[in-house]
């Protein structure tokens, strides 16, 4: 595998995600920001974070999949949030969950997370970019 992931001592250790990801591969994928949209442009889950969420962690599989890539070699996501608080956690870890289990994954990469005022379509609530490395 390209992408090993760490929580090195004298760091937090956060339980939905890893500190570090050491990546020893040669191939670099940026996937751009995801949305929750269906293969056919359809917004997936409007008003619901959680459904949001797992949309967008499907498409980026899908997306690593034409690049020839899993989550496994995910080496960082960014999500942008829409209005973010503290009580959007939940739902969107339960979409991310969802996801994870529906693709058979436990990656847990580097994460960022940036609240933003507003999304380019007014029913989108998450977006997530990846950058992947493969062998």
């Amino acid at each position: 595998m390209a992408i090993t992931l760490k929580n090195p001592d004298g760091l937090p250790k956060i339980d939905v995600y890893r500190q570090v990801a050491i990546a020893s591969g040669s191939k670099l994928v940026f996937i751009a920001g995801q949305v929750a949209w269906d293969a056919e442009g359809v917004t997936v889950g409007e008003g619901d974070l959680a459904a949001q969420a797992e949309q967008c962690y499907l498409n980026i599989a899908t997306a690593l999949g034409e690049a020839g890539g899993s989550f496994d070699d995910v080496a960082k996501l960014t999500f942008y949030v829409v209005d973010w608080t503290a009580d959007k956690m939940p739902p969107l870890l339960e979409g991310v969950s969802r996801a994870a289990a529906k693709l058979g994954v436990a990656s847990a990469p580097p994460t960022t997370l940036i609240g933003v005022a507003a999304l380019d379509v007014p029913e989108h609530l998450i977006e997530i970019e990846a950058t992947a490395v493969l062998d």
